[in-house]
């Protein structure tokens, strides 16, 4: 049977921008999917999504008029429930029979076949393959009903029924067309009150004619492109978008770039159909404005792509993608300028009145901001965050670091209370670093209340400065204690406080910059700050900051044996948890790594069901060689295997741990522990106390036996 390639368009009005490219693609896929599961097309179909403002289609090769016959064999029942003791049909399976469409003649025909202890009755049959209209409108259905729409529609028909207008349907955008080609013939489906044509339309103004009839389904992109003046391929339409961009970036000169953003760039590609980069410019005066603030005004509120310099810096230029290219664009231009210039007004007169008052004068402000219900307002968090900062800086960097993380402290949240902020979210630690300088405070304060809220998000930047460091780590810490503390914990893809994102900051940042800092005793020391508001969270709150570790961890190519064995001695020092994970890789690719990570399991459990170990061995009560040559291994190796651990060459500290697998294997071939006599018992405990403890210090290796 000939296969042709597949076209299906649903033409809607404007789509949400930012649902576009997953709608697109979700369309495409299930409807591809479930064309081959119905055998009317092949596994290796190639699938091309298509979506624009108005329009979402699937190209698929390779697809089938009709679908080859299936053999399809039933299970009916057994042999003995089927068939009487002369071999006779039973009514139970005639019944049977029946409700296939058989009758008592097929019962020569039945297959006999094992089926477990017995043997059952089959019947073999050919099933018709499904014709491509019905299998498409199946298709269609399932992927109409999968679309992941962000919120539905309810609309009704104009047309197309006895009483236009009374008939509703649900959908994302009211949708006006359907498209339908096998190679050049249309496939009688509908959809959405609509029924499937070989026409659709362009550019609402530029289509050279309207409707845009479609010769067939693979002349779609390229007819859609020069009768409709629209280019239908998401992927496309980006690449065009950035090529020029870059072209129009070319021409400013001046080593000129636009603003790196892929989620502009997604939406701006979702809003326009036919783009045309253009270049505009607002006055020069508005650059007095931190660029940070035109920046996001630019973008969020008009999808404009800002220009920058060759360093880095804002200029007075920013490009516009417009969805129309008309021989004088000076309208054009000369609009977006216009529409441009009261948003950059507004955060100039935002910008000059919030430095009118200083961050200082704001602070008591913050105590009629609420924070959260059981843990008071934002004046009381902050006094809070000041606590746990200075105690930080007290051990980080003693007095200095202590008072300067403390200023910061109190005035890291006083620009929530300015205009700009109020007006533009995103910029809350960015203008408190902006408004500091204004006010005479040093660069490392601001720089501080700039980053005291990073890391962010993954992969984002740590604080640039100790008194940062201090305060992100202080403000983090604060919320998670708090949180915990009166048992709000996050549950499920839930997390309206971000205490996951929250618990990898400080990870991170202990981490990274190797502070010298314990974790639980982080925690701990946050909890006095909050008085009788909270319940100690400090064991919860550490496990939940160590089981983050752990998926970290895992998530850069860690096994979780080796993750495992690592974090389960809970290192005081997080920055040493890389060199100890390495070290076990090294470890546990030694000859000796097996059979001495089991030894040490087993010594584990003979230890657990000891009542009490003594703390030194007695050599006079060494009775059995073997004890005698261990306790000599042990004094050996341990030595300089602990010297190399306190030297933090962990990798080392575990080979050094290798000698010792002999003299282990044969304490325990030749000598029993349990000895009759209490002394020799109590001896041998605690030489395998004293080797346990050796063999544990970089991580637990009993998690590495099979």
């Amino acid at each position: 049977m000939t296969a042709q390639n597949l076209l299906v368009e649903l033409f809607v009005e404007e789509l949400p921008p930012k649902a576009l490219k997953k709608l697109g693609d979700a369309f495409a896929q299930v409807l591809a999917q479930r064309l081959v599961s119905q055998g009317l097309a092949p596994q290796d179909a190639v699938v091309t999504p298509f979506a624009s403002p108005r329009r979402l289609a699937a190209h698929i090769t390779g697809v089938l008029a009709r679908a080859a016959d299936r053999a399809v064999s039933q299970k009916l029942m057994p042999v003995a429930v089927g068939l009487d003791a002369s071999g006779q049909p039973t009514p139970a399976l005639l019944k049977r029979l029946g409700a296939l469409g058989a009758d008592a003649s097929a019962v020569a025909g039945l297959r006999r076949a094992p089926d477990g202890k017995a043997e059952a009755l089959f019947f073999d049959s050919v099933a018709p393959g499904v014709d491509l209209a019905a299998g498409l409108q199946s298709a269609l259905d399932d992927a109409l009903a999968q679309l992941p729409i962000p919120k539905v529609m309810t609309y009704q028909l104009e047309s197309g029924c006895d009483l236009p207008g009374w008939t509703s349907v649900q959908f994302v955008r009211p949708a006006h067309g359907l498209v339908a080609l096998h190679g050049s013939s249309v496939v009688p489906v509908k959809a959405l009150g609509l029924q499937a044509g070989n026409a659709t339309h362009g550019h609402r103004f530029e289509a050279r004619i309207d409707p845009v009839p479609l010769p067939s389904a693979d002349a779609y992109a390229d007819t859609l492109a020069a009768d409709g003046a629209v280019i239908a391929s998401f992927a496309e339409r980006r690449a065009e978008i950035q090529r020029q961009l870059a072209a129009a970036a070319e021409r400013v000169g001046g080593g000129c770039r636009p603003i790196e953003d892929d989620a502009l760039l997604d939406e701006v590609t979702a809003l326009v159909e036919r783009p045309n980069v253009l270049v505009c410019e607002f006055e020069r005066q508005f650059l007095e404005v931190p660029q940070e603030c035109l920046i996001l005004t630019m973008k969020a509120n008009q999808k404009y792509f800002p220009l920058l310099d060759a360093q880095g810096r804002l200029t007075h230029r920013f490009l516009v993608v417009s969805n129309i290219r008309p021989d004088d664009a000076s309208a054009v231009v000369g609009g977006n300028e216009r529409v441009v210039r009261p948003r950059l007004a507004d955060a100039k007169f935002f910008f000059d009145q919030d430095r009118k008052k200083t961050l200082q004068s704001r602070v008591e402000g913050l105590g009629k901001v609420v924070y959260h219900n059981k843990l008071g307002t934002q004046g009381e968090r902050m006094e809070r965050v000041r606590a746990i900062a200075r105690s930080i800086g007290q051990q980080l960097g003693g007095d200095l670091l202590a008072k300067q993380a403390d200023t910061a402290a109190q005035l890291a949240k006083t620009d929530l209370l300015t205009d700009m902020v109020g007006e533009f979210p995103e910029l809350q630690g960015i203008m408190g670093g902006y408004y500091a300088r204004h006010d005479g405070l040093t660069e490392d304060i601001a720089f501080a209340i700039e980053d005291h809220y990073r890391p962010r998000f993954a992969g984002d930047e740590l604080p640039r400065n100790p008194v940062g460091l201090v305060v992100a780590l202080a403000d983090k810490l604060e919320t998670l204690v708090g949180m915990f503390g009166i048992g709000n914990l996050p549950t499920g893809d839930k997390d309206p406080f971000a205490l996951r994102r929250h618990a990898l900051g400080v990870i991170r940042m202990l981490t990274e910059r190797d502070l010298p800092l314990d974790l639980t005793g982080l925690v701990r020391a946050a909890v006095p700050a909050f008085g009788s508001l909270i319940t100690d969270p400090t064991e919860a709150l550490t496990d939940f900051m160590f089981d983050r570790l752990a998926g970290s961890l895992r998530e850069q190519a860690y096994s979780a044996q080796e993750v495992d064995a690592v974090l389960a001695l809970r290192p005081a020092r997080l920055g040493d948890v890389a060199r100890r994970l390495q070290a076990v890789r090294s470890f546990a690719a030694l000859p000796e790594a097996a059979a001495l990570a089991a030894a040490n399991k087993r010594i584990g459990n003979i230890l657990k069901k000891s009542d009490g170990v003594g703390a030194s061995v007695n050599a006079a009560l060494l009775a059995e060689p073997a004890e005698q040559a261990l306790a000599a291994a042990i004094g050996a190796t341990v030595p300089g295997a602990d010297a190399r651990f306190e030297q933090g060459d962990y990798t080392a500290s575990l080979q050094a741990l290798a000698a010792l697998r002999a003299p282990v294997d044969a304490f325990f071939d030749g000598v029993m522990v349990n000895a009759d006599d209490p002394a020799l018992k109590a001896n041998r405990l605690a030489l395998l106390q004293q080797l346990h403890t050796a063999m544990n210090r970089v991580a637990d290796l009993a998690r590495l036996a099979a």
